[in-house]
């Protein structure tokens, strides 16, 4: 007790030093600034303390006299304030420090082309979207398939180091949709950053076998009104794939930001139609033992999508003081897919003894399946910050979507397509609420932080599935092919992390609980399908500073892939003519050990980063074949025991002349899938390993007078599955852009997959077998598209604009 009073008489009353860094030309805030405070009279440093995820940082002042306040991050100007403390004094309470950013930024290894960006964090690398002009008028997909970590292939989905689970977030909250849906909604126009998260920290979400992808998108940068508006027009291609309809390409976006005092308010709405013509080209043969025969039914024709989306997005921010920040969000869309596969079939079956053919059959299959969803969403969020610069946020999202479609398969009789042999029909309903709530509390302890929140879960799908047969035909099993399923999951999640930096080691430590619990109800079953999971996720992430230019990270990181409800849903979906489609309501998740070393390093002209990487995976989901009839395959999901994934991949941004930017992305892995696998009841082994690689180069030609033009490729090499192999894929594109106003307008002309009549690109062949059955269709996808982007920006959109997404129903689309 005399140690304090006497503590209290020599030093006075201690005086906090509170306030927020953010950057001035963004408005957002700085993480791991340095904040020092200096006596005015000989520079020694009497506290100091590194900045929170939001800029805010507090400093202790334990006497009396005249300070500076220094405030430094690589990559921006110091800035600095001066501060009087006097025996009265209160707690200092500082006005926003705003500061400058440089063209240097070296503690996240950064190099900043003719706008190309990428830079190397503690958990995550970051790409800047407009890097990629080819891309001008696409999807956020279309962004993606240009980072070395993420390939796509010819059916759309999208694969994090050759996993294709991953969590997606927009502008930092969760979407727990389908990835291939939500991204091929969201306007590339519209996107800022890409971060990629291969080794998330607990604070994160769990789910996502293979990291998070957060999708940052545009904001105005000034006070006042900002405009970004995007539009497109696309012709047909140039081949000839005789389909049914041309295909039509239009679209336009645009994004409204006002900002003013304690307001900021945004508004997007976009409408895209994008359809795309193909062809399919597909052998299958069965083999019945019991009736000692081998059936054989080539097959090729159209496949075509006839697809469009509109939507509207709509938030606004309102901040009465330092203290308080309220968000409230809403989004309504509605999507729509025609899928169309027109095809011959050429059945015959054989005597597997004699070669006889036994009969045959040539028929003509008019396959449609269309698909439609209304999605509706709101979100509020609340931000409290606490003179100590700790601060509690709570969010609330609920969300409701109405799915329905329906699948018609047509067998006429060919070529005169005149008499219908028969009609199958699978239509549906599948409406989808979900709620999540969450709360989140950080303070800072020096240069450490500790974060602990809490999150609920909730989501109820309703689905009805029936299917009729036109003539009836006598088949015993047809009553499963109709009936209901109704799905629920529930999540209650803790976590807590701590982290912080200690002279040149940035590091992140934490732990994650989740009781998870799931149930399935099935018309056709008594009993119901429940699984009631506990378990723990840590992480833990470093990054060390070598030096300006070189850094080394490593990391860790559990995981859970959850199971969406379509690969729940027993219920058979005739697919085609030859395939059904079947999920088990049984399947279990997937849990996931990530780990990864990197090296990062910066130079004169441009930047470098490589990692290795390795996953463990218990219970990888796979989509199998089995035999339901001599001409007709069933598509299981169904889990193995394990699979592995070890790989490397690297990227480079370089500036060799000031007229040529390049961008290279490498990534090349050995994955295996191994064990026992259950189909229909029926166990067999699998084992099956193979090297795989993918790569993005993107170059950029500055042709003077605000002209310039733009050449990529991607390819994906072919890789193996659990019963079979797909084979490469790749898609090369050109864009040509003309710049007006300073920037304000901007003209460009695309070329998509280009093909040039000889290079086989944008097409992919599937193989799959087994001991009775053997089946590979060629996709041969739209080539040489031209497309023409128009693009107005009034004051310059370039930092986060936190538009609501959809949180569930896309999942299911």
């Amino acid at each position: 007790v005399l140690f304090v009073v006497i503590s209290k008489i020599s030093f006075g009353q201690t005086v906090a030093v509170t306030g927020i860094v953010v950057d001035k030309s963004t408005n957002i805030g700085i993480e791991f600034a340095s904040a020092s405070v200096q006596k005015k009279v000989d520079s020694v440093v009497v506290g100091g303390s590194l900045t929170q995820a939001d800029g805010a940082f507090r400093i202790l002042i334990k006497d009396t006299g005249r300070y500076v306040l220094r405030i430094f991050s690589i990559g921006f100007e110091p800035a600095k304030i001066e501060l009087i403390v006097s025996k009265t004094q209160k707690d200092i309470l500082l006005d926003t420090i705003r500061i400058v950013s440089t063209s240097a930024n070296l503690s996240t290894v950064t190099v900043t082309g003719k706008q190309a960006t990428i830079a190397n964090k503690l958990d995550k690398q970051t790409y800047k979207a407009n890097q990629f002009e080819t891309v001008k008028g696409g999807s956020a997909t279309d962004v993606l398939r240009n980072l070395p970590s993420v390939s796509v292939n010819g059916a759309g989905e999208i694969s994090v180091r050759g996993s294709t689970g991953f969590l997606v977030l927009i502008d930092g909250k969760p979407v727990l949709t389908d990835a291939q849906t939500i991204l091929s909604q969201l306007p590339a126009n519209t996107i800022e950053n890409i971060e990629i998260l291969t080794s998330p920290s607990a604070k994160y979400d769990a789910d996502g076998k293979s990291g998070i992808i957060n999708i940052t998108t545009k904001k105005g940068t000034t006070d006042g009104l900002s405009i970004l508006v995007n539009t497109q027009l696309g012709l047909p291609s140039t081949t000839d794939y005789a389909n049914l309809a041309n295909p039509l390409r239009f679209g336009a976006d645009v994004t409204v930001n006002y900002r003013k005092n304690k307001w900021d308010v945004s508004l997007s709405a976009n409408y895209t139609r994008n359809d795309a013509n193909g062809r399919r080209e597909g052998d299958v043969f069965t083999r019945n033992e019991a009736n000692n025969s081998i059936t054989h039914f080539p097959s090729s024709g159209e496949r075509s999508y006839d697809r469009y989306n509109y939507g509207m997005r709509s938030a606004v921010t309102f901040m009465p003081n330092k203290y308080n920040v309220f968000t409230a969000g809403v989004f309504t869309s509605r999507r729509y897919q025609q899928r169309r596969a027109d095809i011959v079939y050429r059945n015959s079956t054989r005597n597997l003894t004699t070669g006889n053919e036994m009969r045959s059959l040539t028929y003509f299959n008019s396959n449609l399946q269309e698909k439609e969803g209304n999605f509706s969403l709101g979100s509020l969020d609340y931000t409290r910050i606490f003179r100590d610069a700790s601060k509690i946020t709570a969010g609330a999202v609920y969300e409701n979507s109405n799915l329905y479609g329906n699948t018609i398969n047509r067998n006429l009789d060919f070529p005169a397509k005149a008499a219908v042999f028969q009609l199958v029909q699978n239509p549906y309903t599948n409406p989808i609420n979900g709620i999540r709530l969450k709360l989140d509390y950080m303070k800072m302890f020096g240069k450490a932080k500790l974060e602990a929140g809490y999150q609920f879960r909730s989501d109820k799908q309703d689905g009805r599935f029936d299917y009729t047969v036109s003539p009836n035909t006598n088949q015993p099993d047809r009553g499963k092919f109709r009936g209901t399923a109704k799905t629920s999951n529930h999540i209650n999640a803790a976590y807590v992390q701590f982290g912080g930096l200690a002279q040149k080691l940035q590091y992140t430590a934490g732990l994650r609980y989740e009781n998870a619990f799931r149930e399935v109800i099935l018309s056709s079953d008594i009993e119901s399908h429940i699984l009631n999971l506990n378990n723990l996720f840590p992480s833990v992430n470093l990054l060390y500073t070598v030096s300006k230019k070189w850094s080394v990270k490593t990391g860790y990181s559990k995981r859970i892939q959850r199971n969406n409800n379509f690969e729940l849903n027993p219920i058979p979906e005739r697919e085609h003519s030859e395939t059904l489609e079947q999920g088990d309501p049984d399947l279990l998740p997937q849990f996931i050990d990530l780990a990864e070393i990197g090296l990062n390093h910066s130079f004169k002209k441009g930047s470098f980063f490589t990692t290795l990487y390795y996953q463990n995976i218990k219970n990888p989901v796979q989509r199998v074949n089995s035999v339901y009839a001599d001409t007709i395959l069933n598509r299981l999901f169904t889990n193995v025991e394990r699979a592995r994934l070890i790989g490397l991949e690297l990227g480079s941004t370089f500036k060799p002349a000031p007229w040529f930017t390049a961008y290279l992305g490498a990534n090349i892995y050995n994955y295996r899938i191994s064990g026992k696998v259950n189909i229909l009841g029926a166990t067999s082994v699998v084992d099956n390993a193979d090297w795989v690689y993918s790569f993005n180069v993107n170059t950029t030609f500055d042709l003077g007078k605000q002209w310039s033009l733009q050449a990529n490729v991607n390819y994906l090499a072919a890789r193996p599955t659990a019963q079979g192999r797909d084979s490469r894929f790749y898609s090369p594109n050109t864009a040509l852009k003309k710049t007006f106003a300073n920037g304000k307008f901007s003209l460009s002309l695309l070329w998509q997959n280009m093909n040039l009549g000889l290079l086989n690109a944008n097409q992919q062949r599937i193989t799959t077998w087994g001991k009775d059955f053997y089946t590979t269709t060629n996709y041969i996808y739209e080539t040489d598209v031209l497309l023409l982007n128009f693009s107005f920006n009034l004051n310059s959109f370039n930092s986060m604009l936190k538009l609501p997404a959809s949180d569930l129903g896309d999942k299911e689309f």
